[in-house]
């Protein structure tokens, strides 16, 4: 389904995230004339095209989302899937004890968990540069804080359900914290400002 958002955009519902990069990989790469921004989500698509007529953009998000859909599951949705951001991690943080007791493994079970995957970007959101890495082990599959806390340090990697991050910037946050990484994952003076984007993959290692 697709749905008016606002004065200006539309918002494609895909019903997958695997859709979802799909379509915005398609976007990207030949999408209408007129769309100036292009925002995935777990299983959505915001559009957003100001002046552009609705009717001939919807009529054009039908067509690519069919695309999307059609294509073979597993496809890459993205021109270079070789690309790899690595994060080294210093596994310190203030949670890992407890995590390690609430998933029942020791400290080096947990990094090594936490290290044994790749990750994938499922969507940015909640702040700039702030990417939900999807595929985490089960293990850790972890419930957020009982109380938040009103400050975590910029660079904090962090686990909380079924998604790891990294905190790029200073903010209140109720996720576990594992450690942290001197790797800036938010810069305005950096073009483009962070090495996330939807469907990039992510592999943490120990520091």
């Amino acid at each position: 389904m697709i749905r008016t958002a606002g004065e200006h955009a539309l918002l494609v519902e895909t019903g997958a995230l695997e859709v979802s990069h799909r379509l915005d990989a398609v976007l990207r790469a030949r999408g209408p004339e007129g769309v100036v921004e292009i925002v995935p989500g777990p299983e959505t698509v915001l559009v957003v095209a100001p002046g552009a007529d609705q009717h001939r953009l919807r009529a054009r998000l039908d067509e690519l989302l069919a695309e999307a859909r059609e294509q073979t599951p597993g496809t890459p949705s993205r021109p270079a899937p070789e690309d790899v951001v690595t994060i080294p991690v210093v596994y310190d943080g203030a949670d890992l004890d407890s995590a390690a007791a609430l998933a029942g493994l020791s400290v080096e079970e947990v990094i090594a968990r936490h290290t044994g995957r790749e990750l994938v970007v499922g969507w940015l959101g909640f702040a700039p540069g702030f990417a939900y890495l999807t595929g985490l082990d089960p293990a850790l599959h972890l419930p957020r804080l009982d109380t938040p806390r009103t400050s975590v340090p910029a660079g904090s990697v962090a686990v909380a359900g079924p998604y790891s991050a990294v905190y790029p910037s200073a903010s209140p946050g109720g996720w576990r914290l594992l450690g942290r990484t001197s790797v800036r994952v938010w810069d305005t003076g950096a073009d483009p400002p962070s090495p996330f984007r939807p469907g990039i993959r992510v592999r943490f290692e120990r520091a």
